[in-house]
């Protein structure tokens, strides 16, 4: 185990400074093995954002061997005077870029002008991510990825062998050996190294979706040096391989079915006086026989639930509805076209998140016939929604050795208070989830709800925004079972 130096912060006073013995100002060091400066300087695709790198252990479990350069991105608070400090924001997926998040001037209207000026907004590319030494593959043999939804034993095997080839592939295309050390445990060393550089004493964090789950690890292993810390759409990583498939499921299927309530209320949605349901199970059938056609493509059932649960991040319902009213209304399309659209050629390299996502999850399932009663759960539990995108997330993971970071119900002993953060209709994480963890954090965590509809909720409402931006600013959390009404619909 890593060993780490200096005495952890206790308590997380604006300005993120712990005052020494000698009344000088003293920064908790990060892991044994981090880099201790970044060095500034503007970005290239935007100057008045600032880029850096920090260098960190491709290995913590070997902090002097080899090394890469994790990049990040900040903005300045807009009024110095009222700064508090920094506040770093780690980004889903996983495989999402937080420097892109910063240095785009239109991503950064996530974060509200309020908390702009009282923090250095600070974000960085996950190891293995964007430009943080990127998981790098064949792009041929990710073209080849088997159909998600696996119909037989033998599609199953080939599931395996596809997996186990495309990892050893992207092992030898993936930089300094990085591949095998993607893990969140390993990014929650990263990101201790990167509240040392910024000179923070105790950590502000405002992570989302996957990126929660940094933040749930980050206070289990450091609990001490958490000043302040959102946890907004959770992850819940206590799951095992069913739970799993059928928690996505549910809240899947309960978003279409908000979904469906709103279109037989409104006039506007362009199903309001069809059957959805009907609609929806004749388009599943177009797509089981190959008939459903969408931008020159034939759609596989999966395919087709993906693109349904995007438009129910927003949620988008006006677009869903003429959406589905078009599929509906498209002509048969054929297998050759599908094949015709995959076969264009992409580059040499491409990027394979879901190694990150491996690293942190034991989603086992022993054959086919286990696979199949999966299904069938997923079935009964979802009747509509029947393919979840969390299909991919265990197909992606058959045949990959245990992981280094396994699931397990949280431990976090004396954090400060935690702010959870959800919609009670969330496509992706559900209420469940945070629920579930929340219950896990006790007395370190408070649960508040947004009693709205979609995946995030610090843009989906003006009430559960100012509630966030309120508690990085003062750390104080809301009252237990406090909420904020749903906006519209």
């Amino acid at each position: 185990m890593v060993s780490f130096v200096g005495v952890e912060a206790a308590t997380g006073a604006p300005g993120g400074r712990e005052s020494g013995t000698a009344g000088e100002a003293r920064v908790v060091p990060g892991p044994a093995g981090a880099g201790s400066h970044i060095a500034w300087k503007p970005c290239k695709e935007d100057a008045s954002a600032e880029c850096g790198g920090l260098s960190v252990p491709v290995d913590w479990g070997k902090p002097g061997g080899e090394r890469f350069d994790l990049r990040l991105a900040r903005r300045k608070a807009t009024d110095s005077g009222a700064r508090v400090g920094s506040m770093v924001f780690g980004p889903g997926g996983p495989g999402d870029s937080g420097v892109q998040r910063i240095v785009d001037k239109g991503n950064m209207r996530r974060f509200s002008d309020n908390l702009r000026s009282r923090f250095d907004i600070v974000s960085f590319d996950p190891r293995g991510v964007g430009t943080s030494n990127p998981i790098r593959c064949s792009q041929e043999r990710l073209d080849r990825r088997p159909p998600t939804v696996i119909q037989s034993q033998a599609a199953f095997d080939a599931m395996v062998k596809y997996n186990r080839g495309l990892r050893e592939d992207c092992r030898r295309n993936t930089e300094k050996g990085l591949f095998d050390h993607v893990d969140t445990l390993s990014m929650v060393k990263d990101l201790d190294a990167i509240r040392a550089a910024l000179g923070e004493r105790s950590l502000t964090f405002h992570g989302s979706s996957y990126g929660t789950l940094l933040g749930e690890q980050y206070a289990e292993q450091y609990p001490k040096r958490v000043r302040a810390l959102v946890l907004e759409s959770v992850v819940d990583h206590s799951l095992g391989t069913r739970e799993f498939l059928t928690t996505q499921a549910a809240t899947l299927q309960d978003s279409f079915d908000e979904f469906v309530a709103w279109c037989e209320r409104t006039k506007s949605c362009a199903l309001h006086s069809s059957d959805v349901r009907a609609l929806w199970a004749d388009l599943l059938d177009r797509a089981e026989r190959g008939e459903l056609r969408h931008d020159g493509m034939v759609l596989a059932p999966f395919d087709l639930n993906v693109l349904v649960m995007k438009k129910l991040y927003d949620p988008k319902w006006a677009e869903l509805g003429e959406f589905l009213q078009g599929l509906s209304e498209s002509e048969p399309g054929t297998e050759r076209e599908a094949a015709e659209a995959e076969g264009k050629p992409g580059p040499a390299l491409g990027s394979h998140p879901f190694e990150i996502f491996c690293q942190d999850w034991s989603l086992p399932v022993r054959d086919y016939g286990d696979y199949r009663q999966d299904l069938r759960r997923v079935a009964r539990v979802a009747p509509d929604m029947r393919y979840p995108r969390a299909l991919m997330s265990v197909s992606a993971c058959l045949g990959a050795p245990a992981p280094d970071n396994p699931q397990h119900r949280l431990k976090v002993r004396n954090s400060r208070p935690i702010l959870l953060t959800n919609s009670l209709h969330d496509p992706a994480s559900g209420y469940n989830w945070a629920t579930n963890v929340a219950d896990q954090l006790g007395r370190n965590a408070v649960l508040h709800t947004y009693e709205g509809w979609g995946h995030g909720t610090y843009s989906s409402s003006p009430c559960a925004q100012q509630t966030i931006d309120d508690y990085l600013i003062s750390t104080k959390v809301p009252a237990r079972g406090a909420s904020c009404p749903a906006v519209g619909r």
